[in-house]
């Protein structure tokens, strides 16, 4: 506990210092669009909340605090379908998977956990859409519907069970998964945009390059060398490997839903415009970095 709340009050220094800095810059040349910079401070300072509960309470508070970011994920991620009246009670269903899901990480029953969404959600959610009229559009609905409880829930609630699986380390295990991701995000963002030439997928996502990735994951790595010691109970190795993990996995999942937020809205650039600045551009690498590196850790290690 006495690392966390280190850790976390660094982090929190950190963050005053930006956003004092930021304030000056504001001052200093009022006429300089500000306001990407303006979206990713306000959403560090709200995931620096969520984290502060998910890591220095108790379990109950934990699970609440995480169960909310899902609802709101999932939430945005309903925002970018085209949708029609019939789809409603399928998203009543999926808001309803939240629950369930976190109460099995409550009661420590990994085994539900791990397949009630991919197996049990999977098999019985089109059943609220065969009820309702018309078959118009089922596959594209019932299949976007999975992949968003598949990312927005069952991927993030992964951060929920790490405390479950590890009272010990479990807290600490979040806060470096959490920092690495966030530090991945940012150091790629800043390279691409004044480094980066090749880009990845340039109809999805221009700030994606490969200059990006390759700088994100060395300065990643680097910064997991220098923390896992004091954060996890891991071994040299895998204090680094732990590094290109996340980097790596990072990479797939911003890729994957700047790619899927693209395919869904198709034809409708102002709501994509809207969602560029969006909460959900802002986890979608932890939809990908929580599992990975919670499954890769629960295999080799005894602690999990």
């Amino acid at each position: 506990m006495v690392t966390t709340i280190w850790t976390l009050s660094i982090i929190l220094l950190g963050l005053s210092f930006v956003s004092i800095l930021f304030i000056v810059l504001k001052r200093k040349e009022p006429n300089k669009d500000f306001s990407a910079v303006t979206l990713r401070i306000k959403t560090w300072w709200g995931m620096f909340v969520v984290f502060c509960m998910a890591t220095l309470f108790n379990p109950a508070v934990s699970l609440l605090s995480l169960m909310i970011l899902c609802f709101f994920g999932l939430k945005e991620y309903f925002s970018m379908m085209k949708t029609r009246k019939a789809d409603r009670r399928l998203f009543l269903w999926s808001y309803l998977a939240i629950p369930l899901q976190f109460y099995w990480i409550y009661i420590g029953w990994y085994g539900m956990f791990i397949v009630f969404i991919p197996v049990y959600v999977f098999l019985f959610l089109p059943l609220p859409r065969l009820i309702g009229k018309g078959t118009s559009g089922f596959l594209r609905s019932v299949s976007s519907t999975q992949w968003g409880l598949m990312l927005m829930v069952f991927g993030l609630s992964h951060l929920a069970y790490y405390q479950f699986a590890t009272p010990e380390y479990g807290a600490n295990l979040v806060l470096f998964l959490v920092v690495l991701t966030q530090i991945n995000d940012v150091v790629h963002y800043l390279i691409s945009i004044y480094l980066g030439k090749r880009k990845v997928v340039p109809s999805a996502n221009p700030s994606i390059t490969w200059e990006g990735f390759i700088g994100a994951a060395f300065i990643t790595t680097i910064i997991s060398y220098f923390i896992y010691s004091y954060l996890t109970p891991l071994d040299l190795t895998f204090g680094i490997l732990s590094g290109v993990l996340i980097s790596l996995s990072g990479f797939f999942g911003s890729l994957t839903i700047s790619v899927l937020k693209r395919d869904l809205l198709i034809g409708d650039n102002e709501k994509l415009n809207t969602l560029k600045k969006s909460y959900l551009t802002r986890v979608d690498s932890l939809t990908y970095t929580s599992p990975v590196f919670f499954h890769v850790i629960r295999y080799f290690f005894d602690f999990m």
